[in-house]
């Protein structure tokens, strides 16, 4: 799988047509390799391999608006050096689970037996500092 990754940058796509086929091989390709990263990162207590395929398809529909074929192929470029470096092991798996499993959504606190014993300034500072 590294080998694709480390194939010459091609050409300027000479389309939004051939730059919008870019994006859907880039996202099957990152697709293809969430087994390997949920095995490298150990992420099966965190996430599932939808739930990752999710955040990759909101990270490409976050730059939609964008028609410019060079600025596409350009994020393109940045996407599968993310992707490279995190199949490689680049990273940890704070890094990874911070980034796309719990994202911009914040981290989700579970009320209830948990918050027993903590003082309402306590319940409000975590809440504040999660969201």
């Amino acid at each position: 799988m590294a080998a694709l990754w480390r194939s010459k940058v091609p050409p300027n796509s000479p389309s939004l047509e051939e730059a919008r086929k870019r994006v859907f091989e880039f996202f099957k390709l990152a697709s293809r390799s969430l087994p390997t990263v949920m095995d490298i990162y150990n992420l099966e207590d965190v996430a599932t391999i939808s739930q990752l395929r999710s955040t990759i398809s909101a990270e490409i529909r976050k730059n939609a608006h964008i028609k410019d074929p060079k600025v596409i192929d350009m994020l393109i470029f940045k996407g599968m050096e993310e992707l490279e470096n995190i199949v490689e092991h680049s990273k940890q798996r704070h890094h990874i689970i911070g980034q796309y499993v719990v994202g911009r959504q914040g981290l989700v606190q579970e009320t209830g037996a948990k918050d027993q014993g903590l003082s309402p300034f306590l319940k409000n500072f975590y809440k504040s500092n999660y969201f």
